[in-house]
């Protein structure tokens, strides 16, 4: 997502401002990598093209603890983890609204990880709250380096690659896709007969750096297939998305980084302590109604719709519950993910550990070589429509 049309500059100016980039590196904010990429693709001023070159890890790491959990089966297999009068709840370490804005022709984003409220925190890349109208969408664009991780909350996108690989996630559907060593595809939403905007999450999470030369590959993951689970008497509704919760696994070998997605509903006067790894970086990002966030004799903090919360990489759960007097339910995204010890530098869609190595990615996507020789003269089916 994020990505828009372009149309491809020559290769020896290309090379030319990647030099200079390279040379000129200013770490200045980047709201929207992927408008600002195609921004300099399309420049011909070598000094916009020099901002664009982007490495988040300029700000000191979160604080991690030794006990961090990195297998790539999130935890040992046959573990459970669970809260009881032991359970260390995790401290707020801030919230904060994720303000739309435009993205593209016709979407509008709520982006909160991947913006100046939020950098450097691993494994997470950019998180966007996305609402795509009839007529807009993500025509071809390259990946290289990350997993993104798209979750439809309501009707439909498309999806096709340089791979022959095509389909649609609709209402409750997700798709895993590891970009690897590169990959060319489009994403367009359906255009839905009420002229309603298809609605969903996208998150970017890092790959370790030993697997970003990996194939690509997809995994669609149905509604159908989440395994569910009810806590606090029927007031807490969760989907298991990936993780664990309440002793319910999820659906394996979904990411290669070891990612939890929990899909959290509490009715009024319901109340949930969920266990997480401990060390992992963990946020909530709340979608409806109003939620109180930590345990009763600890900080607590009433957050709405919209807003990121932020905790604290101690602790064994994340405590939340709603008002018995509230007048609806809410609902929130609780994802986390273990922290991975090295360097994140970002240009657009490349997402690699050395500015070489972004360097190499626009060669490689240029030439159309070293994972990107199927993109020379491709052009998916879905994103024609916005050709122009």
């Amino acid at each position: 997502m994020g990505i828009l049309f372009f149309r491809l500059p020559t290769l020896a100016f290309f090379v030319a401002v990647v030099a200079i980039t390279l040379l000129r590196l200013d770490f200045s904010d980047i709201s929207s990598y992927g408008s600002r990429f195609v921004s300099l693709l399309n420049t011909q001023n070598n000094n916009t093209a020099a901002e664009k070159l982007h490495t988040i890890s300029e700000e000191p790491p979160a604080r991690q603890t030794p006990e961090l959990q990195t297998s790539v089966l999130d935890i040992p297999p046959g573990t459970i983890l669970v809260a009881d009068e032991m359970s260390v709840p995790r401290a707020i370490r801030k919230v904060f609204l994720a303000i739309e804005q435009a993205e593209g022709a016709g979407a509008r984003v709520r982006r909160s990880i991947g913006t100046p409220q939020l950098r450097n925190f691993s494994p997470f890349l950019m998180l966007d709250h996305f609402s795509i109208k009839p007529g807009a969408g993500f025509p071809d664009h390259p990946h290289r380096g990350q997993e993104t991780i798209t979750y439809l909350l309501s009707g439909g996108v498309d999806h096709e690659d340089f791979a022959g690989n095509k389909g649609t996630i609709g209402p409750g559907d997700l798709q895993f896709m590891t970009a690897g060593r590169g990959i060319m595809h489009a994403e367009m939403p359906r255009q839905n007969p009420d002229g309603s905007a298809n609605v969903g999450l996208q998150l970017w999470v890092d790959l370790p750096k030993q697997l970003k030369s990996c194939e690509p590959r997809y995994r669609d993951l149905r509604a159908s297939e989440i395994p569910t689970v009810d806590a606090d008497g029927g007031k807490v509704h969760i989907k298991v998305i990936s993780g664990q919760s309440h002793g319910v696994d999820s659906v394996k070998d979904l990411a290669y980084t070891p990612v939890w997605i929990l899909d959290i509903e509490i009715r009024p006067g319901g109340r949930v302590e969920q266990p997480l790894p401990r060390g992992w970086n963990a946020f909530a990002y709340t979608l409806e109604g109003q939620t109180i966030f930590g345990k009763p004799g600890t900080e607590q903090r009433t957050v709405d719709q919209y807003h990121n919360v932020v905790f604290e990489p101690d602790g064994d759960v994340v405590y939340a519950e709603v008002d018995p007097s509230a007048e609806k339910s809410s609902r929130f995204i609780l994802v986390a993910g273990t922290p991975l010890d090295q360097e994140v530098v970002q240009y657009g869609p490349f997402v690699l550990s050395s500015k070489e190595e972004v360097y190499q990615a626009i060669m490689d996507y240029q030439t159309h070589s070293n994972g990107f020789e199927r993109a020379k003269d491709w052009q998916s089916e879905i994103g024609k429509s916005m050709v122009h």
